[in-house]
C-alpha cells in the first residue's frame, strides 16, 4: 500500500509540474528551450517516481498524463454548444472584393471606409476544439460536421503544444478552436519510416495529422510529431472587443500561434499579405493552402452573423493549386535500399509548382490498384515544395479504352528474386505486439541481400550528405562501381585508390570519358575525409531498417562505442525513448547478420573509419536558449557543421524565420529569410561575426 505523501512531497510534486510545464511551453510553443534534454528527462523521471509512490497525487493536468494508455474501443460523439463553422472560399481579387462589398452593405458603411481585417495562414491540417473548465483541459474533439465531433481527448493530451493547464487562472468554460498539423520535416521523416517498414505512406501532412489524431491507441498518437495552433474561441468567459485581442490572449494563456498573422486595413493590404505569404509558402515549416481573412471587430461580427454553416465575417482566400494534369507514358518499379519495390509513373513532362515533373510515385501496389492507374491514363499530379511528386487521381471520364492495365511484377527487376510481402502487427506502426493480430505489409520487397539495385541504393544513402557525406560520389559513379564488381559493400569504397577513381567514366551525350586524375584525386580525398564523421551520421549511414536520421542521433547518445550498439540486447534497445519492439528487433537483426557485422568491423579496422561521439551541450554556451536560422552560403562551414556548432553551444537551429527567431546567420546570396529577418527586427550577423561568437570573441 502506497504511503501517504508528506507536505514536502506534495510541494515537490507541484514544483516539478510547474517546471516541466514551463519547459514544455518554452520548447513546444516558443521554440526557445533553456535546459538540455537530459536535464528535462531528470525532472520528468523524478515526477514519475513520486507519482508512482503516491498515486493519490496524480491529477489529470499532470505532465505525466500526456502519454496515452490502453487503446479505446471507439470514439464517442461530442455535441457542441456552439457549432464550429466552415469557411466559404474565394479564389481571386474579384471574389475578395465581393466579400468586402457584402460586409460594407450589411454594416451600412460607405465605400471609402476600410474594413479592419486580421489575416492568418490557412493551415492545412485537422480542425479541433479544446474545452477548459476553470483553466484545466477536460475534453477535445474533432470538428466533425460542425455540430457533432469525435472525442479525441486522450490523443490531444499527447500533443505537447496543448496546455493541460492554462498559464493564467481563468474561471468558467473556455472553448479553444484551432488546427492540429504535422510539420513538413516531420512528415517526410514519418513517411521515410513508414516506407522502410513496408507500411502505408501518407499522401500529405494533413492526412498524416488526421490519421495520427484519430488513432484508437493514444500511444501511437504520442509517437507522432503533432502541433496545435490556436486561432479562435467558442464559448468563453472573456469579453473580447477584437479578434487581435483574442489572439494575443490565447498566446498569453499558453497556446502556440504561427507568428504569421497580420492586421490589414482594407482589401489592398489583404492582397499584399496574400501575395507575400504565397511567395514564402514553401519556406513555412507547415503546409498552408491560403489566407483566412476575418473581420477584426467582434461587435461587427455579431451583426454580420452567418449564412448556413459559414460566417459572413470571414472567408478563406485560397492559393492556386499545386496540381496539374498530364498523361502516363509508362510504369516501372524501383528497388530501394531496404528492398522495397516502388511503382513509378513516367509522365509526359508538365510544370507543377514551378518545376518540370516527368516522374511521380505510385507508392505501392495497393495504391496503384486503388487509384486504378493505367498506361495511357490522364492523371492529376501533385507536387508541394520539395515533396516527391505523386499521382493524386485518374481522370477516368476521358478514358478512350486504349489505356492498358499494368501488371505488378512478381520478381525483382534487378536480380530476378521472388518478391514477398512480409507480415507486421496490425494497427501498430512499430510492428505490433508479440502474439497480436498480424497483416501483410503494403509493400512488396526483394529479400536478396546481394541484389545489385539494393546495393546501389544503400551505397547512395551511405555516401549522402546526411550520412558519410562523400562529395562527388553520385548515382552514375556508384552504378559503375557495382556493375564492374569493384564495390560489393561499404568497406570496399575505402580500398579504392585515386587511380581507380580516375579510370571510371562519365557519359556525355553518346560518348564516354574517363574521370581523369584531378577528379580521381578529389574523390579519393572525399573518401578519406569521410573517415571522421559524427557518430549519429555513421549510424544513419549503415541503413538499418526503421532507423531514421533522428533516431540515429538517439543511438549515438546512448551508444558512443559502435561495438556496444552491435552487441546491445533487445531489452537495452527497447529501454530507449521512442523505440518499440519492431524497431529494437530490426536493429538487433541487422547486427545478427554476419555479413553486416563483418562490414562494420572492416570499416572500423581496415578502412580506419573513426566516428566521433556526440559532444555534450555546453552549459552557458553563447547560443544557449536561442533559436538560430542559417541562410545563404557559408565559406568556412557546411550547413551541417554550422548547425552542429550552434547545437553544441546550447542553441536550436530552425528552418524558418519568425518573431521567435533570436539570430540569423547570413552567408553569401542570402534571400527571402534575410528580408524577413530585417522586417521583423531579428538580429542579423555575417560569417565573420558568427566565427567570432564560436571563438568567444563576440
Amino acid at each position: 500500500m502506497a504511503e501517504s505523501a508528506s507536505e514536502a512531497v506534495r510541494k515537490r510534486v507541484e514544483e516539478l509540474r510547474r517546471e516541466i510545464r514551463e519547459h514544455d511551453y518554452r520548447y513546444y510553443v516558443l521554440d526557445q528551450p533553456i535546459i538540455s534534454d537530459a536535464a528535462y528527462d531528470r525532472l520528468y523521471r523524478e515526477l514519475q517516481q513520486l507519482e508512482a509512490e503516491h498515486p493519490e497525487l496524480v491529477t489529470p493536468d499532470s505532465p505525466t498524463q500526456r502519454v496515452g494508455g490502453a487503446p479505446a474501443p471507439g470514439f464517442a460523439k461530442v455535441v457542441r454548444r456552439r457549432p464550429m463553422l466552415s469557411l466559404a472560399n474565394v479564389f481571386d481579387d474579384a471574389e475578395l472584393a465581393d466579400f468586402d462589398a457584402g460586409i460594407h452593405r450589411r454594416l451600412d458603411l460607405g465605400d471609402d471606409v476600410k474594413i479592419r481585417y486580421v489575416c492568418e495562414p490557412k493551415f492545412d491540417g485537422l480542425a479541433v476544439e479544446l474545452i477548459y473548465e476553470d483553466g484545466i483541459f477536460v475534453q477535445g474533439a474533432t470538428r466533425g460536421d460542425g455540430e457533432v465531433g469525435e472525442d479525441v481527448t486522450a490523443n490531444l493530451r499527447t500533443i505537447r503544444s496543448v496546455p493541460l493547464r492554462l498559464h493564467e487562472p481563468l474561471a468558467g468554460r473556455l472553448e479553444v478552436r484551432g488546427e492540429v498539423v504535422m510539420f513538413k520535416e516531420d512528415f517526410a521523416a514519418l513517411n521515410r519510416r513508414q516506407e522502410e517498414a513496408g507500411e502505408k505512406v501518407f499522401a500529405n501532412p494533413r492526412n498524416a495529422a488526421a490519421g495520427s489524431l484519430r488513432q484508437l491507441d493514444p500511444r501511437v498518437t504520442a509517437r507522432r510529431p503533432l502541433t496545435f495552433f490556436a486561432y479562435e474561441v467558442g464559448e468563453t468567459p472573456i469579453r473580447f472587443a477584437t479578434h487581435e485581442e483574442k489572439l494575443r490572449k490565447l498566446a498569453a494563456l499558453g497556446f502556440k500561434e504561427s507568428g504569421e498573422w497580420r492586421i490589414a486595413e482594407g482589401t489592398e493590404e489583404v492582397k499584399r499579405y496574400w501575395e507575400a505569404l504565397l511567395a514564402r509558402r514553401h519556406e513555412l515549416p507547415y503546409e498552408v493552402d491560403g489566407v483566412v481573412v476575418k473581420v477584426d471587430d467582434e461587435n461587427a461580427r455579431a451583426e454580420l452573423g452567418q449564412v448556413s454553416k459559414s460566417p459572413r465575417w470571414a472567408v478563406a482566400y485560397k492559393f492556386p493549386p499545386e496540381e496539374e494534369t498530364t498523361t502516363v507514358e509508362a510504369i516501372e518499379v524501383q528497388v530501394g535500399r531496404t528492398g522495397i519495390v516502388t511503382p513509378v509513373a513516367h509522365l509526359a513532362p508538365v510544370r507543377v509548382g514551378g518545376v518540370v515533373v516527368s516522374r511521380a510515385t505510385l507508392h505501392n501496389e495497393d495504391e496503384l490498384r486503388r487509384k486504378d492507374v493505367r498506361v495511357g491514363d490522364t492523371v492529376v499530379v501533385r507536387r508541394a515544395g520539395d515533396v516527391i511528386p505523386e499521382v493524386v487521381k485518374v481522370v477516368k471520364e476521358v478514358r478512350t479504352g486504349e489505356e492498358q492495365e499494368w501488371p505488378f511484377p512478381t520478381r525483382c527487376p534487378a536480380c530476378g528474386s521472388e518478391l514477398v510481402r512480409e507480415k507486421r502487427g496490425k494497427g501498430d506502426e512499430d510492428g505490433g505486439e508479440e502474439g497480436g493480430e498480424v497483416e501483410l505489409e503494403a509493400a512488396w520487397r526483394c529479400t536478396n541481400a546481394t541484389c545489385p539495385a539494393q546495393i546501389k541504393e544503400r551505397l547512395r544513402h551511405f555516401a549522402s550528405r546526411q550520412a558519410m557525406d562523400i562529395e562527388g560520389l553520385g548515382e552514375e559513379i556508384i552504378g559503375q562501381l557495382v556493375d564492374k564488381g569493384m564495390v560489393r559493400d561499404f568497406a570496399d569504397i575505402y580500398r579504392l585508390t585515386a587511380e581507380d577513381w580516375a579510370n571510371l567514366e562519365r557519359v556525355v551525350g553518346d560518348k564516354a570519358y574517363k574521370l581523369g586524375p584531378k577528379v580521381g584525386k578529389n574523390l579519393a580525398e572525399a573518401v578519406e575525409r569521410s573517415k571522421r564523421v559524427p557518430l549519429r551520421r555513421f549510424y544513419n549511414a549503415l541503413g538499418i531498417r526503421r532507423v531514421s536520421e533522428t533516431f540515429a542521433a538517439t543511438l549515438a547518445r546512448r551508444f558512443p562505442d559502435v561495438r556496444d550498439l552491435m552487441n546491445a540486447s533487445e531489452e537495452e534497445l527497447i529501454a530507449l525513448p521512442g523505440i518499440g519492439p519492431a524497431r529494437a528487433a530490426s536493429i538487433r537483426q541487422f547486427f545478427e547478420r554476419e555479413e553486416n557485422r563483418r562490414v562494420v568491423e572492416r570499416l572500423l579496422e581496415e578502412a580506419g573509419v573513426r566516428p566521433e561521439p556526440e559532444e555534450r551541450v555546453e552549459s552557458g554556451g553563447v547560443f544557449e536558449g536561442k533559436t538560430v536560422v542559417l541562410t545563404g552560403t557559408l565559406e568556412r562551414f557546411s550547413r551541417d557543421q554550422a548547425k552542429a556548432e550552434i547545437e553544441r553551444r546550447g542553441g536550436k537551429v530552425s528552418g524558418s524565420v519568425s518573431k521567435k527567431t533570436d539570430l540569423l546567420v547570413a552567408g553569401a546570396d542570402a534571400g527571402s529569410k534575410l528580408r524577413k529577418a530585417q522586417e521583423l527586427g531579428v538580429r542579423v550577423i555575417d560569417e565573420e561575426t558568427f566565427l567570432a561568437m564560436l571563438e568567444g570573441a563576440a
